[in-house]
């Protein structure tokens, strides 16, 4: 695929939603040759076309070729999560006084937001440039005790493709009553190009020196756990598979790595926290994030029941999540970051996957 001289964003209909909401396709380009692909129906990265070290582009996401395939249930994937991503223990928490019930939907938890999160909606968009990059503006509007969240609550997303490869994903939301908020993308990551191979050869590195341990619910006991020692040490280049299979009661709990980390310096704002390298291609992803924890989710309840575009199925971790949040259960958890968002303030953050080749 040959580099263009300037960025360009092209739209065109994707699809019909089962309620008949039109939904739409943008396709971001820069000039370097890269590409993204996002569906208004979540807010959802179906394509990230990148090239190896041989100069060939593949698409690196995991995704299907249909609407209706987003529409069935299926792993969130490319997803815009929220109002709150990962889980909040009982789907209730109590604030102001106010216990809010919200809907269980992952055993007795909320999980990303509900039945009906911000996965699921069809996002108003609007084109644009910013800093020399081509950009998405996209926009949801969740209304009062929706999934049981209370506030009438206006977000925005801007997605933007850089001339050095990078995708920044800019975060934004106001309220008009005290609620919670927490959002993140769950696009699931094979930098191999190659769906069918799981990613256990992937070294990541994450710049943390301590872990949010959980229950057989998946909910955080409320402690840290330092990663010294321990297979949740990646503090090194470490490929995924090394130590994922270890005997260890955390490990048992997620089938794999399914945790959040504990970013270090949380207070130095849009900082490098995690950097994952594909041998075989020599494809590097470099996340940076304003946020305070990143979940390592390893795909392992992948179950090869999932449709591959152009044949075969998603097996068991063939892609990774690095999704920048907040912590789980942090409605619950007073001594953890907040993420009360009152009428006034204003809720933004930024992550950004930059793509390299070595």
């Amino acid at each position: 695929m040959a580099a263009q001289k300037e960025a360009t964003l092209v739209k065109r209909v994707y699809g019909i939603t089962s309620d008949d909401k039109s939904v739409d396709l943008y396709t971001l380009r820069n000039k370097n040759g890269m590409e993204v692909d996002i569906i208004t129906y979540g807010g959802r990265i179906t394509r990230i076309s990148v090239p190896d070290n041989n100069g060939d582009f593949n698409n690196v996401v995991l995704g299907f070729d249909t609407l209706e395939q987003y529409e069935n249930e299926n792993p969130f994937f490319g997803a815009l999560v929220g109002r709150y991503g990962n889980r909040i223990a009982n789907a209730e928490f109590k604030l102001n006084g106010t216990t809010y019930t919200l809907a269980a939907n992952n055993g007795p938890n909320c999980l990303h937001g509900g039945i009906k999160g911000f996965d699921r909606k069809v996002w108003q968009a609007t084109e644009g440039e910013k800093g020399g990059g081509v950009s998405l503006q996209l926009s949801c509007f969740s209304k009062d005790m929706e999934e049981g969240f209370p506030g009438n609550l206006t977000c925005n997303v801007t997605y933007t493709l850089t001339e050095d490869n990078a995708l920044e994903v800019a975060y934004g939301a106001i309220t008009d009553k005290p609620t919670v908020v927490n959002l993140t993308q769950h696009s699931y990551f094979n930098l191999s190009g190659d769906f069918l191979t799981p990613v256990l050869q992937h070294e990541v590195t994450l710049d943390a020196d301590k872990l949010v341990p959980v229950d057989e619910n998946l909910i955080p006991t409320g402690e840290f756990m330092k990663v010294a020692g321990t297979p949740f040490d990646f503090r090194s280049p470490k490929a995924i598979g090394k130590d994922i299979d270890a005997d260890h009661g955390q490990l048992e709990k997620g089938g794999g790595y399914d945790h959040c980390w504990v970013l270090n310096d949380q207070d130095s704002g849009l900082r490098t926290v995690a950097t994952v390298s594909e041998p075989k291609t020599g494809r590097t992803m470099e996340v940076a994030t304003t946020e305070p924890g990143v979940q390592l989710y390893t795909g392992n309840f992948l179950d090869g029941t999932l449709p591959i575009p152009g044949g075969g199925v998603y097996g068991k971790r063939s892609g990774f999540c690095l999704e920048t949040q907040h912590y789980p259960d942090s409605p619950n958890r007073p001594d953890f970051p907040t993420t009360v968002l009152n009428p006034g303030e204003n809720y933004t953050t930024v992550t950004s996957f930059k793509f390299n080749v070595k």
